[in-house]
């Protein structure tokens, strides 16, 4: 396999030559290991080895419940916008306490993955993976059942707490169970892949549900999909056992997760009413505040919930900057997008998810080659190339007029998808590459939080800008050309950082030598 180039080179993906075989080689030591789902056994004689990256026997299975769980929790964020309506009609809810259905469950999947990331790596990724499986499914039954908006809200919170179990865990069960190099971009690949298309083909697939059975059976779908998952996964996925178990650091995890509650409450309420409300302003300084105590507790405590010198890896730290920025403005480009293509242009709402939909399909196509990028050019190459590629893209988008446009449109944004989840899949890589096993719940923990606050903060921040304008059209081009600029920045910031890494570690081999 190609390794990067100087300017960005990979974490060496080989081992260590092995010695000479001896006589004893041939028989197997009873204490050997197994080989591990992302590790193909060592083909007989007369049979071709599997090719590099190939994912084969029994890791396919893991891949499916880990792919699975994650599809289910991307397909909740969007499954349930376009039932709002019908939704608030049965069970009472007014228009301004609609937005409750999404922030009863943003909130806690958001706070709270930092924290379940860390217990996973502490008392097992596959207890907490389970446990949140078990939660999220019973929770998706009760609001499929809600006989009032109380009973719908806290499913919908039980479901946030179920979905940040989830996530974090499963991610970590990924990157420490396919090791580093071709499977581990293989595996990353299929799930960013299935992780984008949940969240663009939710809102099509909740349309067909709520016209044809009611808004109750999108809350059935993920109900049956955790109903399928959960007897599998047990048979399947491996514990994973800490080393040494440090004390839970109790004022990192109040502080950042009151942190992050904090933030989301603010910016999903802004969304809706603006920044002007108190509440909307005493949460978002609270928040802020909490996180700059947090800053200050992990600098301090002895077993911290993040440790500082993994958030001063480079990697660590632009390829999460790389996450924030893709997924914050793809939101809102689709955001934006829907807007204008409703709004300015009459399209029906099935006619809207059409255009969505190509954007799925092209995301499928996407992943299926984003892997094979990484192992050409490297994981810190591609994810500054995807975000050039998806700043581009997105400024085509200007070129949409009053009149016509859902050709480019559908073109623009699928193509800007495309990009958008190469940045995905390689940004994973980029930020989980070179930490520790012990480490991994934490590192993936801050991926998701990456991916779930970056969805949070974009149509709040900037997306909102469609609806402010004079008309709707010129606030979707206003969000279009500051979504390109900052993508663009963004991906030149990335650039110079991970160079500098390369730089540095180019130094230090250069020194041991």
């Amino acid at each position: 396999m190609p390794t990067e180039a100087p300017a960005f080179p990979a974490t060496a993906k080989t081992s260590p030559p092995s010695p000479a075989p001896s006589a004893s080689a041939s028989r197997p030591s009873p204490s050997s290991p197994a080989p591990g789902p992302g590790t193909a056994p060592a083909p007989g004689p007369g049979t071709a080895p599997p090719p590099s990256g190939a994912i084969t026997g029994r890791a396919r299975l893991v891949l499916l419940v880990l792919c699975a769980a994650q599809f289910m929790v991307a397909l909740d964020f969007s499954v349930l916008n376009v039932a709002l309506p019908v939704l608030g009609t049965d069970l009472g809810l007014s228009p301004a306490a609609l937005q409750w259905t999404v922030t009863a469950f943003a909130l806690p999947s958001g706070g709270f993955l930092l924290l379940s990331g860390r217990l996973g790596d502490l008392y097992g990724r596959r207890k907490l993976f389970l446990a949140g499986l078990a939660l999220f499914g019973t929770a998706s039954l009760l609001a499929t059942l809600a006989w009032n908006p109380a009973v719908f809200l806290t499913g919908r919170a039980l479901q946030g707490v179920g979905a940040a179990a989830i996530v974090p865990t499963g991610m970590s069960l990924l990157t420490t169970m396919f090791p580093e190099g071709p499977r581990r971009a293989r595996a990353l690949g299929i799930s960013g892949t299935l992780l984008s298309l949940g969240y663009t083909i939710g809102m099509v697939i909740g349309g067909v549900l709520t016209d044809t059975l009611g808004w109750r059976s999108t809350m059935g779908l993920l109900t049956l999909f955790s109903a399928v998952v959960l007897p599998l996964a047990p048979r399947l996925l491996p514990e994973s056992q800490a080393p040494e178990r440090p004390r839970l650091d109790i004022p990192g995890a109040v502080t950042v997760t009151g942190g992050l509650l904090a933030l989301i409450y603010a910016l999903s309420t802004a969304a809706q009413h603006g920044f002007g409300g108190a509440d909307v302003l005493v949460t978002l300084v609270a928040g802020v505040a909490l996180l700059v105590v947090f800053g200050i507790v992990e600098s301090r405590h002895p077993a911290p919930l993040v440790s500082l010198p993994m958030l001063r890896r480079r990697t660590v730290a632009f390829g999460n900057l790389a996450g924030l920025v893709t997924f914050s403005m793809m939101s809102c480009v689709v955001f934006s997008l829907t807007l204008y293509l409703q709004e300015t242009l009459g399209l029906s709402s099935f006619r809207t998810g059409l255009v969505f939909g190509v954007q799925g399909i092209v995301s499928v196509l996407a992943g299926s080659l984003a892997s094979r990028v990484i192992d050409r050019i490297g994981a810190r190459r591609t994810v500054v190339l995807a975000l050039v590629g998806q700043g581009l893209f997105t400024a085509a988008l200007l070129g949409i007029g009053t009149g016509s446009g859902a050709i480019l449109a559908t073109a623009g944004v699928s193509l800007a998808s495309m990009c958008h989840l190469g940045v995905i899949i390689a940004y994973g890589v980029t930020a989980t590459s070179g930490v520790p096993h012990k480490e991994q719940g934490l590192a993936t923990g801050l991926v998701t939080t990456t991916q779930q606050v970056g969805i949070t903060v974009g149509i709040p921040l900037v997306g909102v800008l469609a609806t402010t304008g004079d008309t709707v059209y010129g606030g979707v081009r206003t969000v279009l050309g500051l979504t390109a600029l900052i993508v663009l920045t963004a991906a030149a910031v990335v650039a110079t950082g991970l160079r500098r890494t390369a730089t540095a570690t180019t130094t230090d081999t250069a020194t041991t030598r």
